[in-house]
């Protein structure tokens, strides 16, 4: 029986234009919490989607940009997570990466054709944010 998670993941497929795939990543754990896509895919492809979820938002290079950014701007607090949403374009795909409001460790992934309208597809995924976040805790 598949999880609340997995249900609302296939929801927000769904409701996302041309989306193939989404799930929720536990970047601090580096774990896959729950994926869903349209069709089957390799395990690898999991590993490969969390670590690249964890890579974006935990990695050393964000986290340098983003803390001299702040200094640059006379802010001294570092504890924020300034980057809540990454858009990345494939040949093929659109990648969306959004920070949980909740869980700042979790990440909710959704994979788009890239023929799908980005600003649609954008909407679309923060609106699926909002319900799954309640989700992911």
């Amino acid at each position: 029986m598949a999880s609340a998670l997995d249900r609302s993941l296939i929801a927000a497929i769904a409701q996302i234009p041309e989306c193939v795939a989404g799930g929720c990543v536990d970047t601090a754990a580096g774990v896959l919490l729950g994926v869903q896509t349209i069709d089957p895919q390799p395990p690898e492809m999991h590993d490969l989607i969390s670590a690249a979820a964890a890579d974006l938002f935990q990695g050393s290079g964000l986290a340098a940009i983003e803390s001299m950014f702040r200094r640059s701007h006379g802010i001294m607090d570092d504890s924020g997570d300034d980057v809540q949403e990454i858009v990345a374009f494939s040949d093929n795909l659109l990648h969306v990466f959004l920070r949980s409001k909740k869980n700042s460790n979790h990440v909710f992934v959704f994979i788009a054709r890239n023929t799908a309208n980005l600003a649609t597809v954008l909407s679309k995924s923060r609106i699926a944010l909002t319900w799954l976040t309640r989700l992911s805790g």
